[in-house]
């Protein structure tokens, strides 16, 4: 009988272990971005490159710009990492990753590729991918080990 679970989960998976998935990604994403930011914000020069590339970019007040963004990442990071206001924090992030990719990613691919070659670059960009795990985790919840979940529970239950 145990032959039938292993073929269940190679072909479904494990609702099981579903909200261990997704705690390992809400944290290390979440640590990804708080990190990132705080990087940005507290050590010396690290809003630099965002500010060269806003300017690049032609965005509007580059430099304040540069230290909103940082602050969106060490925020929403922090709250992602704690699931605390996930999707709140997974809509800012991916507004972020979203800004960011059309402004910098995307000059990065190479030119003159084929259709099939361009997309295939665009979803190796780290940006994308972090995109389609904000839209993940703003779909599936921020999983029952977060605080979010605990405060449903509180608040609804």
């Amino acid at each position: 009988m145990e032959w039938k679970r292993l073929v269940q989960f190679a072909l479904q998976g494990s609702s099981d272990l579903e909200q261990y998935a997704i705690l390992l990604i809400r944290v290390s994403i979440g640590l990804f971005f708080a990190i990132s930011g705080a990087n940005k914000l507290f050590v010396a020069g690290g809003t630099k490159p965002v500010y060269d590339t806003l300017v690049k970019a032609k965005a509007p007040f580059p430099r304040q710009l540069a230290y909103f963004v940082a602050g969106v990442e060490f925020v929403g990071g922090c709250l992602l990492t704690v699931g605390f206001l996930s999707s709140a924090a997974c809509v800012a992030l991916l507004i972020d990753m979203t800004v960011a990719t059309v402004t910098s990613a995307v000059s990065t691919l190479p030119k003159g590729l084929s259709p099939l070659n361009w997309i295939d670059d665009f979803l190796y960009l780290p940006e994308v991918l972090y995109a389609l795990f904000f839209i993940w985790l703003i779909c599936s919840g921020p999983g029952r080990f977060s605080v979010d979940y605990w405060l449903a529970g509180k608040l609804l239950g």
